[in-house]
């Protein structure tokens, strides 16, 4: 099972590599549309890529409240142990 800290340290690789996010942006509470730039489209990247993390499949409504890097790694950590 994943820590959350092992969720951020992929969601990170994540956002450097299919992004380009500057590492030194990517902290907990960056928001991901205003802070890192990503958009919609980017969001679904995202969701496809924590689903692989979780290895379950990530119901739209369960991504709406998501705003911050800290709330993705929350998110998928809900997942694994839920």
């Amino acid at each position: 099972m994943l820590s959350q800290e092992d969720i951020f340290e992929k969601l990170r690789g994540y956002l450097e590599e299919m992004f380009e996010v500057p590492p030194d942006k990517i902290v907990l509470d960056a928001r991901l549309f205003e802070d890192l730039d990503l958009d919609s489209i980017d969001a679904v990247d995202l969701v496809t890529k924590m689903q692989e993390i979780s290895g379950k499949k990530i119901r739209p409504e369960q991504f709406r409240t998501v705003r911050t890097v800290g709330d993705v790694v929350e998110r998928v950590h809900e997942l694994l142990v839920g």
